[in-house]
């Protein structure tokens, strides 16, 4: 279990470098830029956790589309049920959770490396690029599912190791709202640490 709670850390620092969407015909030199660039970050050894995540987490805005993710995630059914505000708290609470549970871990990483592999048409108009954790425990798959809005291109979900991180915040939604209100969900949700 920690081993895949680390590879999914992995999987969301290693995205979150630059602050754009991306051109279609340049998703695999702008990933390889990112995954570089916070590469660089995670290797430093004299830079504190706080430090790096200062460096890394106020950049990672524009690259993922935070609130198709939270969206998703919540269900269809459940995101018709509720009003425009509580749309964008949820989003926004969505978002803070994913970025502060992430940077929380950055002590886990170990010199891993990610190698990217091809990218390839997915879901019929979406785009997934396909990439390899590398690392001395073993290599990974990771897919960055891409969809495209005005004609730049955002990731909306990840694949690691061919489970969608939104499809399993989605199951874990889902399964409090058989027997709470959206409410109560949410307000458990926003208390998690």
């Amino acid at each position: 279990m920690k081993n895949l709670i680390l590879k999914t850390i992995l999987v969301f620092l290693v995205t979150f470098s630059n602050a754009y969407a991306i051109k279609k015909d340049e998703i695999i030199d702008e990933m390889t830029k990112k995954i570089d660039s916070v590469l660089v970050v995670l290797e430093n050894k004299t830079t504190s956790v706080e430090d790096k995540a200062k460096q890394i987490i106020p950049i990672v805005n524009d690259a993922f589309d935070f609130d198709l993710m939270a969206k998703i995630a919540l269900g269809k059914d459940a995101w018709a049920s509720i009003n425009e505000e509580q749309k964008k708290e949820f989003s926004n609470v969505f978002e803070d959770k994913l970025k502060k549970s992430y940077s929380e871990k950055l002590t886990l990483y170990n010199n891993q490396k990610v190698k990217i592999i091809s990218l390839e048409p997915y879901n019929n108009t979406r785009l997934q690029l396909k990439t390899e954790l590398v690392g001395k425990e073993g290599n990974y798959e990771i897919n960055y599912n891409f969809y495209e809005k005005n004609g730049e291109w955002y990731i909306y979900d990840i694949d690691l190791v061919g489970v969608s991180i939104i499809q399993t915040y989605r199951q874990q939604f889902a399964a409090v709202l058989k027997d709470k209100s959206f409410d109560e969900m949410f307000e458990q949700f926003k208390n998690q640490e």
